[in-house]
């Protein structure tokens, strides 16, 4: 010992224990932390994500399937005969800027895409394809048209029911046309489902909408520039996320509808590349999905595994069914709560029926993913040299090693991708979280700014800390929200039927025509 003290390496290395024991100490805290936390957390988390009876099918994805299936049939395929009016009213062909609300139809499409665009459109759909095969794709496409009908029906509501304030501003969601919409309807418990909800809203918001986003963009940051402390990463998000929801939801509309059309451009575009580049193969790849999708070829279950991994995807991409985007649409400018419905159901398109499907298609392609004849499952063959089985984790490298075969630099471009995805993601979760907030706690600037305070402070906590308990407790609050709001929305649907009805009846009429900009 003496005779190490006495070499400068030595006494360096002394200098750095307090350091190191520090570190130590730190990544120690943050295990006994999480420990505590899944300890008490488990059974929740555990009760959400439970699989069905003899299959590992989540029942919550279930849920989430039969009622977006339940409302495609029960308005009529709403989702494909108003596609084309949900193109003219986002353009604003309807839209009169008298009416009450906050931002346009375009701005309010954004503000809810950029909460689901995200890092499951890159990281989730690489798993989903990896462990159910091409074939998953298939069952991807039918759940995230299934569900734009979900997102008609719970956004028409949330405009319905919204509180409009003297200063203009407006706040609405599930929370509102539960209490509202109940009430109206004779039906008891809507004002606890709300409370039930805002707090789900809430959790979900910190952690999944939140640290989950800080955490994976610090990963991949630092993954190309190298290893640095993860709270720095935390500032700077928490500095830029506070400057933009400090000014509210047409602060945030502002950010949104630039952002979100130059990440989903420069991300498809992107994917576009590789197929251009590899056009030969698209139709053996389409060959591919659709074949695996009804023998699910390579895939553990046959094509039943395909599609439970297809339907798990686009649920927890598009969160159609969840309520969080009626929170964001609930501030267009409209009186006509139908409108922003009918704009609603153009988020899964693209979320799920179009990024999604470009992701599984550049995989499919790419030739990434081979069948390990051993098993006859699908493996990951990186670059020739190395096979290993895909899981969760692995959904990311997926997806960067099936860019990479197109330009060696287009991970780079994955990487910028995965930041704006996780920015853009913070900023529509940190109004979610503000409106079920406000609905607890009343309105006000001060409490607003308190709110947005802690969620600046959880973004920190998130890119610095590997919590790994918590953030699977708020993943199960967000799809705990499903499980409040799809009760609420079998009740209500059929205000909203009259009203679609009301609508439609009158834009066949010629009452409703385009307002003359």
């Amino acid at each position: 010992m003496n005779k190490f003290l006495s070499t400068g390496l030595g006494a360096a290395a002394i200098s750095a224990l307090p350091a190191i024991a520090s570190a130590q100490d730190a990544v120690g805290m943050d295990q006994r932390i999480n420990d505590i936390f899944a300890g008490a957390t488990g059974w929740f988390v555990n009760l959400i994500f439970m699989s069905l009876p003899g299959t590992n099918f989540p029942w919550i994805v279930m849920w989430l399937v039969v009622a977006a299936s339940v409302f495609t049939i029960y308005f009529g395929f709403v989702q494909f005969k108003a596609f084309g009016h949900a193109i003219s009213l986002v353009k604003g062909d309807y839209s009169d800027p008298n009416d009450a609300g906050e931002v346009s139809h375009f701005q309010a499409l954004t503000t809810a895409l950029s909460g689901t665009v995200g890092l499951g459109n890159i990281a989730g759909v690489a798993v989903a394809v990896g462990i159910g095969g091409p074939g998953a794709t298939f069952w991807m496409i039918l759940a995230g048209l299934l569900g734009m009908a979900s997102k008609f029906t719970e956004c028409t509501l949330g405009v319905k029911y919204r509180n409009e304030y003297p200063d203009g501003t407006v706040s609405g969601g599930p929370m509102y046309y539960m209490t509202k919409g109940f009430k109206e309807r004779g039906l008891p418990m809507g004002g606890f489902l709300a409370v039930v909800f805002s707090i789900f809203t809430i959790g979900g918001a910190l952690g999944g909408g939140n640290m989950f986003q800080a955490n994976q963009a610090h990963a991949q940051i630092s993954g190309i520039v190298g290893d640095y402390p993860g709270w720095i990463t935390g500032i700077i998000f928490a500095a830029v996320v506070f400057a933009v929801i400090v000014g509210g939801i047409k602060s945030i509309a502002q950010v949104t509808e630039k952002v979100v059309p130059f990440m989903g451009i420069l991300y498809v575009a992107a994917a576009l590349v590789i197929l251009i580049v590899e056009y030969d193969k698209i139709g053996w790849a389409f060959g591919q999905i659709f074949d695996g999708a009804f023998t699910g070829l390579g895939v553990a279950g046959g094509f039943v595994g395909a599609l439970i991994q297809g339907f798990k995807r686009a649920a927890f991409s598009n969160e159609a069914g969840v309520g969080s985007a009626a929170i964001a649409h609930s501030a267009v400018r409209t009186k006509e709560p139908v409108t922003e419905g009918i704009v609603s159901l153009l988020e899964p398109f693209i979320d799920t029926v179009v990024i999604c499907t470009m992701t599984a298609l550049v995989i499919t392609i790419s030739g990434v993913l081979v069948m390990d004849p051993a098993t006859g499952q699908f493996v990951l063959n990186e670059a020739g040299t190395s096979i290993k089985t895909i899981d969760g984790s692995s959904g990311v490298q997926l997806t960067s090693a099936a860019f990479a075969t197109g330009f060696s630099w287009f991970p780079y471009v994955l990487a910028v991708a995965v930041i704006l995805f996780a920015f853009s993601t913070m900023i529509s979760w940190s109004y979610y979280g503000l409106k079920a907030w406000t609905y607890l706690v009343g309105e006000g600037k001060n409490k607003e700014i308190v709110f947005k305070v802690i969620f600046c402070f959880f973004i920190i906590v998130g890119a610095a800390a590997n919590l790994g308990a918590v953030i699977d407790f708020s993943d199960a609050m967000i799809f705990a929200m499903a499980v409040v709001n799809i009760t609420a929305l079998y009740f209500l649907m059929p205000i909203v039927k009259r009203e679609m009805n009301s609508y439609f009846s009158r834009l066949k009429s010629g009452e409703l025509k385009k307002f003359i900009k």
